[in-house]
C-alpha cells in the first residue's frame, strides 16, 4: 500500500494531505524518512512525528443527505457526480451502505465499516428503511393491501410484507411512509408500478430511528459514536 493510501486510512490526512506530510519529511518507514511513492507493509514501522502508527484501520462513519443526480458508487464510467463527491477532502476511502437510485434522495450511509455494512444491508437482519413516497392522484385501499401484503415485481420474485401509511391525500397527490426490512433493486418504485401507480418523488427519512434531522439536501456529518453503537446494536 502506498504510504499516502496508508496515511489517508487511518483517518490523517486525505491522500493530497498525506503527501505534503511525507513532503515535509515527517514520515518515517523504519527508521528512514518516507519519500512520495513509498510501499508499506503490515511488517514496516511507520512513525508520524516520531510517533508510531498502528496498521489498525480506522473506521469513518458519515451521513449524507443524497441529493437526486448522483450514482451510489465510488467511480463512476459516465462521469456522473457519485456520492463520495459530498465528503469532506479529509474523509478516508469509505463506500455507500447499500445504494439509492439516481433519481431517488435521502439518508445514505457510508463507512469502511465492512461488518456494519453487512449487518445493515443484510436481508435476515430486517432493518428497517423508512421511505417517503408521492404518487400521483389516490391510492385505493386495495392498493395498499396489495402493497403491504407483498406483490410480485419480477417473475418469482415477491415483495416482504411491509408498512404502507398515508401521511397526506387529495385529488391531485398522495404522500406515503412506506417502511421495508429488505433492499430489493428499485424495490418501491417496482411496487408501485405493480399496483398502477407511479412514484414522482422518493426519499429515504430513515434507518431504524436515525433520521437526516438538521441535514439539508447534499450536506453530510459524521456519525456520533451513540449512533455508531445504536447502528451495531440494531
Amino acid at each position: 500500500m502506498r504510504i499516502n493510501k496508508f496515511l489517508a486510512e487511518l483517518g490523517i490526512a486525505s491522500r493530497r494531505g498525506a503527501d505534503a506530510i511525507v513532503a515535509e519529511g515527517r514520515v518515517t518507514i523504519n527508521g528512514k524518512v518516507a519519500a512520495a511513492g513509498d510501499d508499506v507493509t503490515d511488517a514496516d514501522d511507520v512513525k508520524l512525528d516520531g510517533k508510531q502508527l498502528s496498521h489498525k484501520i480506522k473506521f469513518e462513519y458519515y451521513l449524507l443527505n443524497k441529493p437526486k443526480g448522483c450514482v451510489c458508487t465510488v467511480k463512476d464510467d459516465k462521469g456522473r457526480k457519485t456520492v463520495l463527491d459530498f465528503l469532506p477532502e479529509s474523509a478516508g476511502r469509505v463506500f455507500p451502505v447499500g445504494r439509492l437510485d439516481y433519481d431517488t434522495e435521502g439518508l445514505l450511509l457510508l463507512t469502511n465499516d465492512g461488518d456494519l455494512s453487512f449487518r445493515l444491508t443484510a436481508p435476515q437482519n430486517e432493518i428497517p428503511k423508512t421511505y417517503l413516497v408521492r404518487v400521483e392522484g389516490s391510492v385505493s385501499p386495495e392498493q395498499l393491501n396489495r402493497l403491504r401484503t407483498g406483490v410480485e415485481i419480477a417473475p418469482n420474485v415477491v415483495t416482504k410484507k411491509c408498512r404502507v401509511n398515508v401521511v397526506e391525500t387529495n385529488k391531485s397527490f398522495t404522500k406515503l411512509h412506506v417502511v421495508l426490512t429488505e433492499g430489493k433493486n428499485r424495490e418501491i418504485r417496482r411496487m408501485f408500478e405493480v399496483v398502477g401507480k407511479k412514484i414522482a418523488f422518493l426519499k429515504r427519512i430513515r434507518i431504524g430511528e436515525l433520521t437526516l434531522s438538521g441535514l439539508d439536501r447534499g450536506q453530510v456529518r459524521r456519525l456520533t459514536p451513540e449512533e455508531v453503537y445504536y447502528l451495531q446494536n440494531l
